[in-house]
C-alpha cells in the first residue's frame, strides 16, 4: 500500500537528516507522497524518474531503499566521507539517478532530452520530472517547457512540488509565478492540479493525464515541511536540521497522520 510505503520513506529518510546533523527536511517532506506515489503507483520498471529539487535527495534516496535499489548500510553512509549519497543526487553512481541535479533548473531540460530520445527510438517509455516551484525562476525551465510542448512530448510528465515557498521566502514575493496553471496551458500543456499529499488525488491526475496526447504538468498543492509542525509553512524548515525533541516530535506526528489515514480508508 502506497501509506505503508510513505510512512518507510519518510521515517527513514527523517533518520537520515537526524544523524547527519543536516537541513532541507522541509523539501523533503513535502515531496514524500508525490515520489512514493510515482515510483509504486505510476512508473513502469523501464521508466525514468528525474528529481530536479536535488537538495531533497535524502527522501529520493529513502525512494531507492524502499524498492531496493539502495540497501540500508547505503543508507548510513548518508552525508559521510567517500559516499555516493551526498546532499544531492550524483552522476553515474546509483542505478534510477540518470543525472546529477544539484544546480536548480535542469531536471526538465534532461527530461525533454530523454523523452525526444524515447520517441525518436519509438519506445513506450515515460519520463518523470519532478520540479520545485521555485527553480520555476530558472529561465531554462521555461525553454524546457517550450521544447517538451513543441515536440508534444506527452512521454513526459512533469510534476510541480507547489509549496510556495522557496529559500528565501514566498514564492510569489520573489517572483510571482500566477496563474502559473494558465501559463503551462498558454505552452501547450494539460495542467492539472492535485493536492500532492493526497494519494488519491495523484491517481486521479495520472488518469487524466492519459486522456490527451499532449505533454502533462500536474501543479501538485503541497506544504512545506508537512508534518513538522514547529516549521510547517516556514522558511525556516529550508535549512533547519532537526534537534533530538524536535525529531521525536515529528517521527510522532508522521505517525499519527499516517494512523489518521489510514482509519479514514478504513
Amino acid at each position: 500500500m502506497l501509506l505503508f510505503g510513505a510512512l518507510n520513506i519518510k521515517n527513514r529518510f527523517l533518520g537520515m537528516y537526524k544523524q547527519a546533523n543536516a537541513g532541507h527536511v522541509g523539501c523533503s517532506l513535502s515531496v514524500a507522497e508525490m515520489l512514493t506515489f510515482v515510483r509504486f503507483g505510476w512508473m513502469k520498471e523501464d521508466d525514468e524518474i528525474i528529481l530536479s529539487k536535488g537538495h531533497a535527495a535524502a527522501a529520493l534516496y529513502s525512494m531507492l531503499a524502499e524498492d531496493g535499489t539502495l540497501s540500508e548500510e547505503d543508507i548510513k553512509t548518508f552525508y559521510k566521507n567517500g559516499t555516493h549519497l551526498a546532499a544531492h543526487p550524483p552522476v553515474n553512481k546509483i542505478k534510477r539517478i540518470p543525472f546529477a541535479t544539484g544546480s536548480l533548473g535542469h531536471g526538465l531540460s534532461l527530461a525533454a532530452g530523454l523523452g525526444l530520445a524515447q520517441k525518436l527510438k519509438k519506445k513506450d517509455k515515460k519520463v518523470f520530472c519532478i520540479t520545485s516551484d521555485g527553480e520555476i525562476n530558472e529561465g531554462s525551465t521555461w525553454e524546457a517547457a517550450l521544447f517538451i510542448a513543441h515536440h508534444k512530448l506527452n512521454n513526459v510528465v512533469w510534476l510541480i512540488d507547489r509549496n510556495k515557498l522557496q529559500g528565501y521566502g514566498r514564492t510569489e514575493d520573489v517572483m510571482g509565478l500566477e496563474p502559473l496553471d494558465k501559463k503551462l496551458e498558454a505552452f501547450g500543456f494539460n495542467v492539472l492540479i492535485a493536492d500532492g499529499h493526497d494519494f488519491e488525488a495523484l491517481e486521479k491526475a495520472k488518469v487524466e493525464s492519459e486522456k490527451l496526447k499532449v505533454p502533462t504538468a500536474i501543479i501538485c498543492n503541497t506544504t512545506k515541511g508537512h508534518g513538522w509542525k514547529t516549521y510547517e509553512d516556514k522558511v525556516d524548515c529550508h535549512y533547519l536540521p532537526m534537534k533530538d525533541d524536535q525529531y521525536s516530535l515529528i517521527t510522532e506526528e508522521v505517525k499519527n497522520d499516517f494512523e489518521k489515514r489510514l482509519t479514514a480508508i478504513g
